[in-house]
């Protein structure tokens, strides 16, 4: 995974309303939630609400679908997991093993 899209998705769940969009999201499950509904619940006008979500689309933690006059969001959990799996994977990769030569440090 590109470090650039590592970091820009981990900025966009460190502000406050995002993550609490992510969330709110990630509790509706596979239902989604509508855009209105998503800012009756956290108390974010449209407009706060419609920047917030643009930026959590563009890094594909959220998708939407449209629903007749409603548009729909759904938390993308994979997207997130594939971005932590990408910094776990990298985890001890420097430290020499003492395993192999039976050595201890």
């Amino acid at each position: 995974m590109k470090q650039d899209h590592v970091t820009r998705t981990l900025a966009e769940l460190g502000n406050e309303t995002r993550l609490a969009i992510f969330r709110l999201l990630l509790k509706s499950g596979r239902d989604g939630m509508t855009i209105g509904e998503i800012g009756k619940r956290l108390e974010v006008p449209a407009s706060t609400l419609g920047f917030h979500l643009r930026g959590l689309v563009d890094v594909g933690l959220v998708t939407q679908q449209k629903h007749g006059r409603s548009v729909y969001c759904f938390a993308e959990l994979d997207v997130l997991t594939s971005v932590l799996h990408s910094i776990e994977d990298e985890c001890c990769a420097d430290q020499k093993s003492t395993e192999l030569t039976g050595n201890a440090a």
